[in-house]
């Protein structure tokens, strides 16, 4: 499964998350172009990977614009002759409930999630395409994209939008050999370090003990290099078969999301009218679908005030 000889970006990956991505491909022998819009982080995230024997260059600037993207696969061309994988995980949160949501909120997390994974992924398939490369397109979304969370409409927004784009660039590239896939990831980061629930987990993340076996197990809940490993694995030769999916990975679980089917089918002889409706949607349609991540109780050794 080793990476020798592939050339990787990463966007976003100066820190957390993206940065546990950059590690692990360049562990298995990718050389990595860093992205972070701030440069002493990408400078440090270099410097990390090069101590661990790893080779890397940073590109500094906010993905969105067309021109970010140009410039991150021309510095893996130029740096290191080609580009084999992309990764696309920059992303910001701009947290708030609809009615207090503003345009820019919305247009700040849809243009960095959604536009700046359009942007990268179309720069490097078509090189790739161009190029006769058998590339990897693995695209981060994330549980809020699947089932919707409060106060995030604009967050969910995109990460549903990435995986629906995941499955048509899977369709569009297949005769290129190139393949798309979109990764679920559910681990300890700055943004779950907020939440109570998850406080226990991450205090034994912080001290650098194991964390309880209720959230590796139960919940799928981890630590950023339990991720990475799939990130590596889609990258490879071994997952050339593996494109259009979307795989949610955490702690000690592995899963395959499923595409969206219909749960329910019911007819109505000349159509559902109104009044059709009225009398026969409950019957017709059975159980409705849940809405959001619905957790277990913590049990009680795990509760923090």
């Amino acid at each position: 499964m080793s990476l020798e000889g592939k050339v990787a970006i990463v966007t976003g990956s100066g820190r957390g998350l993206g940065l546990a991505y950059a590690q692990e491909l360049a562990r298995q022998g990718a050389a990595v172009v860093v992205n972070d819009v701030d440069e002493a982080t990408a400078s440090d995230a270099v410097a990390c990977i090069e101590a661990l024997g790893g080779r890397a260059v940073a590109v500094v600037a906010p993905v969105g614009p067309t021109d970010t993207a140009k410039r991150l696969v021309s510095t893996a061309v130029d740096a290191f002759g080609g580009l084999d994988i992309l990764v696309t995980n920059a992303g910001v949160l701009r947290d708030t409930v609809l009615w207090k949501m503003s345009d820019d909120d919305f247009d700040t997390v849809i243009d960095v999630h959604l536009r700046g994974t359009f942007t990268c992924v179309r720069e490097a398939a078509t090189y790739m395409k161009d190029h006769g490369v058998a590339g990897r397109i693995i695209c981060i979304g994330s549980p809020t994209g699947q089932r919707g969370n409060f106060g995030q409409t604009n967050y969910a927004a995109a990460k549903a939008g990435i995986v629906g784009m995941v499955r048509t660039w899977a369709l569009e590239l297949k005769r290129a050999g190139i393949t798309a896939n979109a990764v679920i990831p559910v681990a300890a980061t700055a943004m779950t370090a907020t939440v109570p629930y998850f406080a226990a987990a991450v205090e034994a993340d912080a001290a650098g003990e194991p964390m309880p076996a209720f959230f590796r197990h139960d919940l799928g809940f981890g630590t950023s290099d339990d991720v990475s490993g799939i990130i590596a694995y889609l990258a490879s030769d071994a997952a050339a078969d593996v494109t259009g999916q979307a795989i949610g990975i955490g702690g000690d679980r592995l899963q395959l999301w499923s595409h969206p089917e219909a749960v329910a089918t019911a007819y109505h002889e000349g159509g559902w009218t109104t009044e059709a409706l009225h009398d026969g949607f409950a019957e017709a349609v059975g159980d409705l679908q849940p809405v959001g991540e619905k957790f277990p109780p913590l049990p009680e050794d795990l509760q923090r005030s």
